[in-house]
């Protein structure tokens, strides 16, 4: 009796377990499979959504293209009525310098022979990228500082001779129209270009000589002068170089030199052409090779865009 009890209670348990044992078929809802109907629209829905795309992107990419076209076409236009600069004109004509312009290249190179040295003067169009012109005109207002103060100087001085009728306030308003004056002009003004001078003498010394300059504003003003017994170092073109070329001494600021010495090398530049006329040819020819670079660069990319 008990056995067959224990049967009795034990069955539907059993019979409890293996349902929970036998496994339920449910509907895959990840591999569905599809009805034909479906099918077909879900690939007509992805075909007519991928021509779409494409259609749209094409119609951009002729819309692009056909803008980047009138910009060239404006340029053009631009290029025939402008004339080169006679300060690049003259100084192409008239320098014993040769130019070397590579297109898509930023840096410009003038090279000459003077005597047995051979000498080197870089630039570049990126001065005009990196221009920022109220650092330049703040360091342009530490540099005149001494002159303004001495003008004030000079001003009081006068004004202590000259009877209070108004004279001193007459010649204190011809003061401020020149320096409104001045400053239209300066709002004219290339930016400033840096160069980079190199004076090498091969087969007599191994070494080069490399000055740090600016031109502006129709001179040439000095920054550094640096003296590498390595020529190759003063135009590395390797980092091996460049970390070599910051390694060395660089000497003393130009400025803290002797007011002879700064006077006698800026005399030793001039020499080998580095004068008024370069002065003012570099910032006016970066103006030109930058635009010649953007026409290129329109170019190159209505170029790609189209093919």
């Amino acid at each position: 009796m008990l056995s067959i009890r224990s049967a009795a209670r034990s069955a539907p348990r059993a019979l409890g377990r293996l349902a929970r044992q036998t496994p339920v078929a449910r509907p895959n809802t990840l591999f569905k499979t599809s009805s034909p109907l479906s099918a077909a629209l879900r690939t007509q829905r992805a075909s007519a959504f991928s021509t779409t795309v494409f259609r749209r992107a094409a119609e951009s990419d002729e819309e692009l293209a056909a803008k980047l076209e009138s910009e060239l076409q404006f340029e053009e236009e631009v290029k025939q009525n402008e004339q080169l600069p006679a300060s690049v004109k003259d100084f192409l004509d008239n320098s014993p310098f040769e130019l070397h312009d590579s297109p898509g290249k930023e840096d410009v190179k003038l090279t000459r022979t003077f005597g047995d040295e051979k000498i080197t003067i870089t630039f570049s169009i990126a001065d005009l990228a990196n221009y920022d012109p109220d650092m330049y005109e703040q360091d342009r207002a530490l540099e005149d500082e001494d002159d303004i103060d001495a003008s004030d100087v000079q001003n009081a001085n006068k004004q202590a001779n000259v009877p209070a009728t108004g004279g001193a306030r007459s010649a204190q308003a011809e003061e401020d129209l020149e320096a409104e004056e001045e400053e239209d002009l300066d709002d004219d003004a290339a930016p400033p270009t840096r160069l980079s001078i190199v004076v090498e003498k091969p087969g007599r010394s191994p070494g080069a000589l490399n000055i740090d300059a600016v031109a502006q504003d129709g001179s040439i003003v000095v920054e550094n002068m640096f003296y590498y017994e390595d020529a190759a170092l003063a135009t590395p073109t390797t980092p091996e170089g460049a970390q070599k070329k910051a390694d060395v001494y660089p000497g003393p600021p130009f400025g803290s030199l002797d007011e002879d010495l700064q006077i006698l090398m800026e005399r030793y530049l001039e020499e080998r052409g580095v004068t008024q006329a370069l002065a003012v040819f570099a910032p006016d020819y970066v103006d030109v090779k930058e635009q010649k670079e953007y026409v290129r660069w329109l170019s190159n990319v209505k170029g790609f865009i189209s093919a």
